[in-house]
Parts: C-alpha cells; structure tokens; sequence
C-alpha cells in the first residue's frame, strides 16, 4: 500500500480508538503499534504526528505519546462585517481594484478528488518528479558547512553563476538574483517596473497567475494577441502607442497555454519595439527544462539577445522538478538590477540557504542531466498520446497547435460553447480540466479549455481522461 494512503488510514483508526483512553493516557508504544497493524515504523510515526497537528495526542520524547487533554469550549464567532467597508474604502480612489482572483491559479493547484484524472495539473506527476534526487541532493546539502547559515541577499554565487551559463549570451553571475521560484520573480519584476494604476502589456491569453500578480499591483493588463509564432510585433507596436505602457510580459518558448514560440522573425522585431517605446520585457521563460524529445535545438532566450537592458529575464527549476522546490531566478542589467533587489530584499529576506545549497547539489549531480532526458521523452510520449486521443475521440474539439516542449494542448471548444458547463460535466464524468477563460485579460474570442499531459500517471490514464471528457462533451455540446 501506498505510504501515503497507509498514514492516513493508521491515523484514522487511532482516532477511533483514542475514547479507551482517559486524557492524558498513554497509547500503546510505537513498536506495539507497529506489530499490531503492520505497517512501518515511519508509518506509525506519521499517523502520530498527524493527531497531534489535530490536537488529539500529545507526543514527549523517551515517553511515549498520550490522549491529549480536552479541548476548551470554542469562543463565539465575532463579527467581521466590518471588514467588507474597510477593505474596500480605498476602491473609489484607486485606478485599478486591487482585490485578488486567485481563482484561475487555485485551478492547477487544487488536488481533484480521488479517481479523478488530472488534465488540470501545472506539474509533473510525482513518477516523473526527481524525488530520489533531490531528496538526496537535500540530504548532502545539510551536510555542507554553514549550509543553515543567513546567505547572500543576492544569492550563494555558484547557483547565480548556474543560472547566469544557462541563460546564456553576456549575462553574468553579477547580474542574477536568487528568487524563490517564478511566481515570487513575477511578482518582484511586475512591482518594480509598473506603479499602481499602470498599463501593462500581456499576452493574449496568458498564464493567469501572471494576471492575478499584475491586479493585485493595481497593475492594468493590455492584452496583445499571439499566434503560433508568438506575439503579433504590429499589434504589439500598436498596445505601446495606444496605452503609454513601460512593461510587456511574455512567454517566447514554449507559451501558456498556447505552446507558441516565438519565432527569428520576430523576435529582433519585439526587442526593437520595446526599446523605442522606452519599455521593459518581463521573459517568463518557465518551462525550457521541459522540452521535447523531437524539439531538436531550442531558440535562445530573448535577454541574450538584448544589448540594452530590456529584458528582465525569469527562470524557474520548479515545472522540471517539484512544485515545493521553489528555486529560480531573476536577471538584468542596469539600474533596474537594484531596484529588483531592493523589492526582493524588502518582501523576502532571502531564499533559505539550505534549498539554494540542494538547488546545486542537485543540478550538478550525474542524477539532473538523466532526469531531464527521461522527462523529455515522456512528455513527448504523452503529448502525442494525448493529441492523437483528441483528433479520434473528440474531432470537435481543434487543436491548432502541437507543441514540442511544455505540458500543455489548448483545444478550441465548438463556438457558442458554454465553457462552465463542460468544465462540470466532465468533473461529473471523471475528468478535471481548466476553463479558458481565465487566460484572457479581456473577453476571449472564442471559447477554450487547457489540458495538461504531465500530471497525470501515464499514457493509460490520458486515453481514459479524453474518453471520460468525450462523454462530458456529449452531454454539454449540441
């Protein structure tokens, strides 16, 4: 049995058993325990430490564990009514509200219940995530000397440097900063280049996370039309006449939830519009360890091809490894540099020294460079499982564009689709998806859903999940 499924059935069990004890009563030792229901000695000692996070048992070491004592009567709840007219007493005031949507992020965060498949994951499915690695990369990390010690605001130098080769071109170890993933590099980037009530340039549609960052900085999100070969540069000039805006966002590889890359063509193109509108690229480049088997050789990132501080590049380890080892960083060059480090500064300290020190044992361990090829061949596997399962079961549905890296499809529903209704129905027949409307800043030209490939165990699991959508489909579509 799973260990994970073991703990919570063990901990059920003793908290059905806890009323033969009085409080402050002792349960039966840990080895008893473990004899009696057998399971492991880690089990056992999970399950206790579930109930004692519940309050139930108390656990003493040397000792035992024991019935916790009765709770006191729960208080009354007050009343926080007034809340409503605090928070929104500045609203009338502020150019852009700053209330917060998670609900579009919440999506690819929230587990499905059990026995539901998962097309509606933003990570790697645990078999595919390098769990043996990285929990030995964090084991010899807390060996190192002063691997629990404060690091340098800016980073331990050897991951900046890490992250300065990967990006590639002219940027150096100087010019990176240590941020606790993508999300917090975002948020930083958006906080330090746009002041409340600012336009700010973005994709349409994009990742809503971003969205949700630039709304809670009173940010005002343009969008800009892609197409399959990234951002349209006529339509991109256009958004910076019209709005004034200093910062455009954007994904080049491998986009969010398009899978669009941008192309040569445009890319010298983009770079040049920004520069003369006197504006920022904030580069999400979030999922290049995810490529292809088949991709062959990927474009470069876009700051490498930048001379004159535009861009403000963002890279993650996170989509390739695990959604808690949150390590990735920020680069830049010029005077924006200190203004991003001043922000980060402020909201974070630093990020603990002792997940940036198993960031490093672990990228430059035998185990990183054989993770990522087994990766990148079966996501490609899942890709084209999950793309041919589409065009035979659901033809309805257009994908018009298959991409070679990421974990992503971004079928066209049929028009007039009512998007909710099938994002319930296939719920109700076994299959999560996400709606597509949340990826639009403005109102989505037709309607879509995301379907991810990388959370799910494998390719089985996929046919089954379009089969189970394909009966949720015929039950919303006309």
């Amino acid at each position: 049995m799973h260990e994970r499924s073991s703990v919570g059935e063990l901990a059920e069990r003793l908290r059905g058993e806890l009323d033969r004890y009085s409080p402050g009563g002792k349960l039966p030792s840990s080895r008893t325990l473990v004899e009696r229901f057998r399971v492991s000695p880690v089990t056992v000692s999970r399950a206790l430490a579930q109930l004692a996070a519940e309050g139930l048992v108390v656990t003493r070491p040397g000792a035992g564990a024991f019935r916790a004592e009765p709770r006191a009567a729960a208080q009354p709840a007050g009343d926080t009514s007034w809340q409503a007219l605090t928070l929104s007493a500045d609203a009338a005031t502020e150019l852009v509200p700053r209330a917060v949507d998670a609900s579009g992020v919440l999506v690819t965060l929230s587990a499905p219940p059990p026995g539901v498949v998962e097309f509606n994951g933003g990570y790697l499915h645990p078999s595919l995530q390098p769990e043996r690695a990285m929990a030995a990369a964090l084991a010899r990390a807390g060996r190192r000397p002063g691997a629990w010690g404060r690091p340098p605001v800016d980073g331990i130098p050897e991951l900046r440097e890490w992250f300065a080769r990967g990006i590639g071109g002219a940027i150096t170890a100087a010019e990176v900063l240590i941020a606790s993933g993508g999300q917090s590099a975002l948020a930083t980037a958006l906080r330090a280049l746009a002041p409340p009530g600012a336009p700010v340039l973005v994709e349409s549609p994009t990742y809503p996370g971003m969205l949700a960052i630039a709304r809670a900085a009173g940010l005002r999100p343009v969008p800009v039309p892609v197409d399959t070969d990234g951002v349209r540069p006529e339509l991109l000039a256009e958004a910076f006449r019209a709005t004034g805006a200093r910062v455009f966002v954007c994904q080049p590889l491998f986009q969010n939830p398009t899978g669009a890359v941008l192309s040569a063509q445009r890319r010298p193109e983009v770079l040049r519009i920004a520069r003369e509108a006197g504006a920022f690229i904030v580069e999400d480049d979030f999922v290049r360890r995810l490529v292809h088997e088949d991709a062959g050789p990927l474009p470069r990132p876009l700051a490498t091809d930048d001379h004159d501080g535009v861009v403000v590049h963002v890279s993650s380890l996170t989509k390739a490894t695990s959604p808690s080892f949150r390590i990735g960083c920020l680069a830049a060059r010029g005077p924006v540099l200190e203004r991003l480090r001043a922000i980060q500064v402020v909201d974070h300290f630093f990020v603990p020294r002792p997940l940036q020190e198993a960031a490093l044992e672990l990228v430059g361990s035998p185990a990183w460079p054989r993770h990522l090829r087994t990766v990148s061949a079966h996501l490609k596997v899942r890709r084209d499982t999950m793309a041919a399962a589409l065009r035979t079961t659901l033809p309805e549905l257009t994908v018009g564009h298959v991409p070679l890296g990421g974990y992503l499809l971004w079928p066209r529903l049929p028009d007039g689709t009512d998007e909710a209704a099938l994002v319930a129905g296939a719920l109700r027949a076994g299959v999560a998806v996400a709606p597509g409307r949340p990826y639009f800043s403005a109102e989505p030209p037709a309607p879509h859903i995301r379907l991810s490939f990388a959370a799910v165990a494998g390719p089985a699991e996929i046919t089954e999940g379009i089969r189970r959508l394909r009966t949720a489909c015929d039950e919303v579509l006309d």
